[in-house]
């Protein structure tokens, strides 16, 4: 991975299942190029990995706390993405976990 791209892990946590949330992210990560996945979590989490340009990740962190309008983000937590992600700039939806 070159220095200018990173990978992280989001947790983001409050009224974020059955909303669309997963949609919303799959749909906006697409749209600034990232490659990762996003899939929502039995304890009620969405759970999303993004790869890409260190500047549009950060961007769709920021997003994060935003969501369908439907959704009420109550915290994002970030973390380095473990060991070496690659994601051939494709961005899906996976199964809950």
């Amino acid at each position: 991975m070159t220095v200018n791209r990173v990978a992280v892990i989001v947790r983001i946590e409050g009224r974020v299942q059955g909303v669309g949330y997963r949609a919303w992210v799959e749909q906006s990560a697409r749209a600034i190029g990232l490659g990762g996945w996003v899939r929502n979590r039995l304890d009620g989490t969405v759970e999303a990995c993004f790869v890409g340009e260190r500047d549009h990740v950060e961007s769709q962190i920021a997003r994060c706390w935003e969501g369908p309008r439907s959704a009420a983000v109550t915290q994002v937590v970030v973390s380095d993405a473990p060991g070496e992600i690659e994601s051939g700039g494709i961005f899906l939806i996976r199964p809950t976990v």
